[in-house]
C-alpha cells in the first residue's frame, strides 16, 4: 500500500468485515452450464449485491493461479510477490508455535510407500487426529540431529509441520512432494549454494523420519513442501498500517498462521460457519477489523464436488445475514483464489468481491455472481486495492490535500 494512505488514517467507530471464502470463484462445469455461485440459491448474498456495489479481483497478476497465502495476503494489501513467506512458517504460526529467527519449518503430509519405495498414497489413507498426534510426538521424541532442536506439530489430518531449530539453516530448499504417485520421492536439494547445509539437515530429518515411521503403514512415509523462515525485516504489522485492531475468525492452521503473522489476533472460534459467526458477534465491541474464513467452499472444488460447493454457499447464505445484520460500517464478500469443481484446482480466474455498506454506491448488479461482478461499478482491480477501498467505505480516510 503507497505510503500516503497512512497520513490520511483516521479512527472512527465503523467496524469493517472481509468475509473470505476460500476459492469461491468458478468457472461454467460442463455438466451443469453455470458456476457454482449462479447454482447456489443465496438470497442474502444476492440481496447485499443489489443493495450494493461489486468488482472482479486478480491477486496476483493476470492469468496467474495463486496460492492461498499469495491470495490472502494480496487481500490484506501486502505485494503478493514482495512478501515471499514459505508455507511452513504460516503453518506452524497457524498451530500456535512461536517461531523464531533460527528456525526452518516446512508444511507436511504423512504419505505411503510400497516395498519398492514408490509413492502409492500422499495422504496416508487420511488418518484421524488422534493417530496424527500420536505419530508426530513418536517423531518428535525420536528425531535426534546434533546442535538442532526438532519439533513436530499436528496439523490436521495427515498434515504435520516440522520444525528445525539451530544456526546456519536457509528454507532455500527444494521439495520432496512429487504432487503425483507412482514415483519416487526426491531427496531435498539445496536451490543455491547458501542452502548446502540445510539441506542435509532436512534429508537427515527424513532419513530418521522414514525409520521411525518403518512400521507404521500406511503412515510410513512423509512429503515435504513450503520450506520457510520468518521473513528478515519482519512484516509491517495490520495495526501499524492501517490504525485498525483486527481480529482473524478461522478454523484452518494456515489461515490462522496468516493472520498471525500480520499481527491479527486469532480468536478461537470452534469448527462450523454458525461458531464463527457466533464469535465475532461475541467480540463485536473488541475490534475494528473482522477477517472471517471459511474453507469448505475450496475443498469441494479441489474435489470436483459441483453440488458440495453450492450446498456450502446455500448454507452459510442465512448466516451472512446475522454478520450483515451486525451493523459494519462496510462488508466485503469475495476469495482469495478460485477452485472450479470443473477443474479441480486453484485457477487464474479473476475473484467476486461484494462491497455493501453506507458509503458504497448501489449499482446496477443484482446477485452476486462471477458475471454480475464483471459488470459492476466497482469494476477490476488488483487484490490490493481492496484494503484501501474498505479504508474509504468505512470513512477510515481523510481527504487527499496537495
Amino acid at each position: 500500500m503507497h505510503d500516503i494512505y497512512k497520513h490520511l488514517l483516521r479512527k472512527n467507530d465503523k467496524k469493517i468485515i472481509m468475509m473470505v471464502f476460500d476459492g469461491l470463484a468458478g468457472c461454467i462445469h460442463p455438466d451443469y452450464g453455470a458456476t457454482e455461485m449462479q447454482a447456489a440459491h443465496i438470497p442474502v448474498m444476492d440481496e447485499m449485491a443489489a443493495k450494493g456495489a461489486q468488482g472482479l479481483i486478480t491477486h496476483v497478476a493476470a492469468g496467474i493461479a495463486p496460492g492461498s497465502g499469495p491470495g490472502h495476503f494480496s487481500l490484506f494489501g501486502y505485494d503478493p510477490i514482495a512478501t515471499d513467506v514459505g508455507r511452513g512458517v504460516l503453518e506452524a504460526l497457524g498451530v500456535g508455535f512461536e517461531l523464531g529467527p533460527n528456525d526452518l519449518a516446512a508444511r507436511a503430509n504423512f504419505a505411503t510407500h510400497d516395498n519398492a519405495g514408490i509413492l502409492v498414497d500422499r495422504r496416508a489413507g487420511r488418518p484421524a487426529q488422534e493417530r496424527t498426534n500420536y505419530l508426530c510426538k513418536l517423531l518428535e521424541d525420536n528425531i535426534k540431529i546434533d546442535g538442532y532442536q526438532v519439533f513436530v506439530l499436528p496439523g490436521r489430518s495427515h498434515r504435520f509441520v516440522p520444525i528445525i531449530r539451530g544456526k546456519g539453516l536457509s528454507d532455500r530448499l527444494s521439495e520432496t512432494d512429487p504432487q503425483v504417485t507412482g514415483t519416487g520421492i526426491p531427496d531435498v536439494k539445496a536451490m543455491d549454494p547458501g542452502a548446502e547445509h540445510a539441506a542435509s539437515i532436512a534429508n537427515e530429518f527424513i532419513r530418521q523420519a522414514r525409520a521411525i515411521l518403518k512400521n507404521e503403514a500406511p503412515q510410513n512415509d512423509l512429503l515435504l513442501r513450503g520450506w520457510g523462515m520468518l521473513p528478515d525485516p519482519p512484516i509491517e504489522t495490520f495495526d501499524r498500517r492501517y490504525g485498525l485492531k483486527a481480529a482473524a475468525v478461522a478454523t484452518y492452521p494456515m489461515y490462522k498462521g496468516i493472520a498471525r503473522l500480520v499481527g491479527m489476533e486469532v480468536l478461537d472460534s470452534g469448527k462450523t460457519f454458525e461458531q464463527e459467526v457466533e464469535t465475532v458477534r461475541k467480540h463485536w465491541d473488541d475490534y475494528d477489523f473482522f477477517y472471517v474464513h471459511r474453507k469448505e467452499t475450496d475443498s469441494a472444488g479441489h474435489a470436483g464436488d459441483f453440488k458440495a460447493k453450492v450446498r456450502e454457499l446455500e448454507a452459510c447464505d442465512p448466516l451472512i445475514k446475522e454478520l450483515w445484520g451486525l451493523g459494519p460500517g462496510v462488508m466485503l464478500i469475495t476469495g482469495d483464489h478460485a477452485t472450479p469443481t470443473a477443474i479441480r484446482e486453484h485457477s487464474f480466474h479473476e475473484v467476486p468481491a461484494l462491497f455493501n455498506g453506507d458509503l458504497v454506491i448501489t449499482d446496477h448488479t443484482m446477485a452476486f455472481d462471477e458475471v454480475q461482478a464483471g459488470s459492476g461499478m466497482v469494476g477490476h482491480i488488483h487484490g490490493t486495492d481492496v484494503m484501501p477501498l474498505l479504508l474509504a467505505f468505512a470513512g477510515r480516510l481523510l481527504k487527499f490535500k496537495s
